[in-house]
């Protein structure tokens, strides 16, 4: 049946596209009508995986380990500055999550999620907190806390699974 309707869409886009007007959805980019592909477009069907396999559980200790190794090579004699604090939490965040990325390998259902705070360590107290709604069976979260004596900073990578 699901066969029957996508071949109705294809019909319908490529007689959309025929008659010279422009169609900027993503399944008409999908539906074959690009010229240069040759042979029959590959169709990958759900898997409908609930749940990960014990090999593909998130890694929390070595994200853990991540978060620790990078906070440790980027904050270490570093003095508090808004400007370039902002700048250093956008790239700690981004070697984070390409680290973790590639710890999980290439077929993993694993969102990863990076929240890095930097803020002045001037002696006032500070919480950080989030909350998401997950499934506790799967999901999890690593984090990791730094201070000096001129900033303290918190890391938090979340592996939320989704099928």
């Amino acid at each position: 049946m699901f066969r029957r309707a996508s071949k109705k869409i294809q019909r319908a886009i490529e007689k959309h596209n025929s008659s010279g007007a422009s169609c900027s959805s993503r399944l008409s980019s999908s539906a074959g009508s690009e010229e240069g592909l040759k042979g029959p477009q590959v169709v990958l069907e759900n898997t409908f995986q609930l749940a990960p396999k014990d090999s593909q559980k998130f890694p929390t200790k070595k994200a853990e380990d991540i978060l620790k190794t990078t906070f440790l090579t980027h904050l270490l004699d570093t003095k508090y500055n808004g400007d370039t604090c902002k700048n250093l939490t956008t790239q700690i965040t981004e070697t984070v999550k390409t680290q973790v990325k590639a710890e999980l390998g290439n077929n993993n259902r694993f969102k990863v999620v990076v929240l890095v705070i930097i803020g002045g360590n001037t002696g006032q107290g500070a919480r950080v907190a989030s909350r998401c709604l997950w499934y506790p069976q799967y999901d999890r979260f690593a984090q990791y806390e730094y201070h000096n004596e001129s900033l303290f900073a918190v890391g938090i990578v979340y592996g939320v699974y989704y099928e």
